[in-house]
Formats: structure tokens, C-alpha cells, sequence
């Protein structure tokens, strides 16, 4: 599966290019957080190549960032008071961001993501102990008031909603819980699911966690202890069932407590990475899809205190930042392997700790 979806990739490049009637391009969002900006950088399918294209100056300490359904607009969480959240319009041909409005969130947000449908922006506080919702408008500017600001455990860390929209898992880091809701797409409003929530192993530390393509599986790192864990989701009742967990900290290290940070698979479900910020590496996983069961196929070398990373599109490049280094590392990723080789490297702001990237019609 994974080499008919590189070949498909493939052909999907070759058409992006630079010819008439071709495809904007795929473009790279990085945020830094102590430079105050967001870097813009277009990605070549081809190559594996990043042009720096703009850096976006904000208001605040920008980290979390998430894109709309719709890739028009671009949200960006400020994690300093006040605590806001920053609408940027993308612009379709260029990549380009332009502010389109700054409001307040219930606190300091970990993280965002949105609901299937663009109407609400979902959010996490960590230092708050809870989540949020808060109603996107019809321009895609986020709204003020939330609709829910829900109490959770101890560092709600991550929340997404799951592949049918009607469902929200949220993940408390210090709490060892992963929390289910049900999620009503017309209000934005989460009630309790049953069971309400998954206990991890003890100290685990639940961080971020990605839903597989066909919403059978769950992937989450745990901070804490330096794992992985695959989970069994049931969609009618929302809820997650272990299957395994598996080290994400290479086997011959002995540098310090382990400190597990971002996720993400392959969007053909057949690679899943996570970061490890201690030991500075990228650990890569074959994902078994009839079972959801992890297999370890390496750890790669990467950028000092590698918090953030994502995927492009086409599942042919990794990027990762490095929050200490403050540039970014490009990886092709090997259809048939799983296994990262490094082509490439780009400088950026300070303080880079979160990567979004998407392909513009």
C-alpha cells in the first residue's frame, strides 16, 4: 500500500509543478515562539526543497497552530497575556498570511485543532486544566465568547475530534487519562461519553494523539514515560481500547528523562513518527492495518529538542524543528521502509516548535 501511494504521490507532484493550469504549490507554516513570528516557507514536491516565501509577525508567543477544513485560514494560539488566538487569511496563490483578527481565549491553549466542518475552534489548556470551543464565523474569523469551556484533569494537552465529527477525545497529561465526549456538530457543544475516559499506565503522561485514516485506530505519545500507544476505537460509542504500547526513546540511549512530544502518520496509515525531545531523534513505526499494532523500524537523528514536526500531503517529506537549534531538518521518507534520510535544512526564527503543512488549489 505504501508504494502505490508514493507512486500516486508522485504523479500528484508532477502536476503540481510549475506549468500552466498547475496546483499554487504546498507550503510550510512554522511557528516561533520567541521571535514572535511564523515562518512561511513553500515546499517542492519534486525535490524536497524549502523557499522561504514570508515571515508573519504576531502579537504574542505563537506556538500551537492548526488550518481550517477549508485551508483558508490559518489559527494560531498566543500564549502570553492576554491569552488570544490569531485568524490569518491564506492567501490561495502565494501562501502568504494576512491578520485577520485577534480575540481572547478562556486561557493559555496547548493546542487547536477544528471541527470536521470549519464552524469551531477546539482548544486545550494545559496550565488551565481545561478545553474549549469556541464558534468560528462565516469569514473564518474565531469568535470571543466560547460556547464550552469544560473542566478537565490535570494538563488537558491535546483534543481533536474524531473521523465522524461526533465525537471529541481529549488527553490530560497529568491526569493519565485520555477523556470521550460526545460532540453535537450543530451546537459545539461535548457531553460526557461512556465510558467518560481511558486510563493510561500510571506517569504515562498522555501528550498528542492522531486518528488513522480509516477511524479504526488511535496513536498516542506519552511524555512521560517515552511511549507510544495504539488504541482500538469503537466509533458508535466513542471509545478507545488498548492494544499495545511501544518505546519511542532509541534503545541504546541513557541521557535523561524521556520527554515524547508530537505525532503523526503517513496519509496513507501505513507510517506513524513521533518525536523523543531528549534524545533528539525521530522514531518511525510500520502500522499493522488490519490489527493497529506497532512495529519500531528506527530512530532517526534530528534537530536539538524536536517538538514539533508534520507531514506533507503526499507522504513523501517529514519536517521537524528544533526548538533549541532553531532551524528545521527535511527528511524523504522511504515508501517502502519507513526510514528518514535527511536532504535538507532551513535556518528560521527562535524558539520553532509547531509545523503545519498543506498543498493550495
Amino acid at each position: 500500500m505504501a508504494s502505490k501511494t508514493f507512486a500516486a504521490g508522485l504523479m500528484l507532484a508532477t502536476v503540481l509543478g510549475t506549468g500552466q493550469g498547475a496546483m499554487a504549490g504546498t507550503f510550510v507554516y512554522i511557528s516561533n515562539a520567541d521571535s514572535r513570528e511564523i515562518s512561511v516557507l513553500s515546499l517542492d514536491e519534486r525535490t524536497g526543497a524549502l523557499t522561504p516565501v514570508a515571515t508573519t509577525p504576531t502579537s504574542g508567543t505563537v506556538m500551537p497552530l492548526t488550518l481550517s477544513p477549508d485551508r483558508r485560514h490559518l489559527y494560531a494560539s498566543l500564549r502570553n497575556e492576554p491569552f488570544s488566538v490569531t485568524t490569518f487569511r491564506v492567501d490561495g496563490a502565494t501562501g502568504k498570511l494576512t491578520e485577520q483578527a485577534t480575540v481572547r481565549l478562556p486561557d493559555n491553549m496547548a493546542y487547536l485543532s477544528t471541527d470536521l466542518t470549519g464552524r469551531y475552534l477546539l482548544s486545550a489548556s494545559y496550565v488551565g486544566n481545561k478545553i474549549a470551543i469556541n464558534p468560528i464565523a462565516a469569514d473564518g474569523s474565531v469568535t470571543e465568547a466560547p460556547v464550552e469551556v469544560v473542566p478537565t484533569g490535570k494538563n488537558a494537552h491535546a483534543i481533536r475530534v474524531a473521523p465522524s465529527n461526533t465525537r471529541v477525545l481529549a488527553s490530560n497529561l497529568g491526569s493519565d487519562q485520555i477523556l470521550q465526549f460526545a460532540f453535537d456538530p450543530a451546537t459545539g457543544r461535548v457531553t460526557p461519553g461512556t465510558p467518560d475516559k481511558v486510563e493510561t499506565a500510571k506517569g504515562a503522561g498522555p501528550r498528542h494523539f492522531v486518528f488513522s485514516p480509516d477511524g479504526r485506530f488511535v496513536f498516542g505519545t506519552n511524555e512521560l514515560d517515552g511511549t507510544v500507544s495504539s488504541y482500538r476505537y469503537d466509533a458508535e460509542k466513542g471509545a478507545l481500547t488498548l492494544i499495545g504500547t511501544v518505546s519511542a526513546v532509541p534503545p541504546d540511549f541513557k541521557g535523561g528523562a524521556p520527554a515524547t512530544a508530537e505525532i503523526k502518520l503517513t496519509p496513507d496509515g501505513a507510517w506513524l513518527y513521533a518525536s523523543e525531545r531528549t534524545s533528539n531523534t525521530i522514531a518511525a513505526y510500520a502500522v499493522n492495518g488490519q490489527t493497529g499494532a506497532l512495529t519500531p523500524v528506527g530512530s532517526f537523528a534530528t534537530e536539538a529538542q524536536p517538538r514539533g514536526f508534520a507531514i506533507d500531503p503526499l507522504g513523501r517529506y517529514l519536517i521537524a524543528a528544533g526548538q533549541k537549534s532553531n532551524a528545521a531538518t527535511i527528511y524523504a521518507i522511504n515508501p517502502e521502509t519507513g526510514a528518514l534520510k535527511a536532504i535538507g535544512r532551513q535556518e528560521l526564527g527562535k524558539n520553532p516548535n509547531w509545523v503545519e503543512i498543506v498543498t493550495l488549489p
